[in-house]
């Protein structure tokens, strides 16, 4: 389990790293610090639409599968690394969210294992 619970852990903290560092490059292009990209103004363009940005999504290989609009993406990320928080700080909590993991397959096949 403990596996699991680190490469779960791995793949939110990749894409929290990738959504930071998009935005602070996304606002300092907008203060004129750096030049704002094609890929910047797309992304600019899905979040005033409410989507997620492309970067963003499992079809890039970062994100997990969701059809959710963005407002409501970025809450049910928070919930899902709260969730796994509590993993960490507490052990295997007694009921587990099985949507919310990147890959639900790993977590059962870890758990027939054991």
């Amino acid at each position: 389990m403990n596996t699991v619970l680190s490469q779960e852990c791995e793949k939110f903290n990749n894409l929290i790293s990738v959504m930071t560092l998009d935005m602070d490059n996304f606002v300092a292009a907008i203060r004129g610090q750096i030049l704002m990209n094609d890929e910047m103004e797309k992304m600019e363009l899905k979040i005033q639409q409410n989507l997620i940005p492309h970067k963003w999504t499992e079809e890039h290989g970062i994100g997990y599968l969701s059809l959710k609009p963005l407002s409501f993406w970025l809450s049910d990320l928070g919930k899902r690394v709260l969730f796994f928080k509590k993993w960490e700080l507490n052990g295997i909590p007694s009921c587990l969210w099985l949507s919310g993991f990147f890959f639900p397959q790993a977590f059962l096949t870890g758990l027939k294992q054991n």
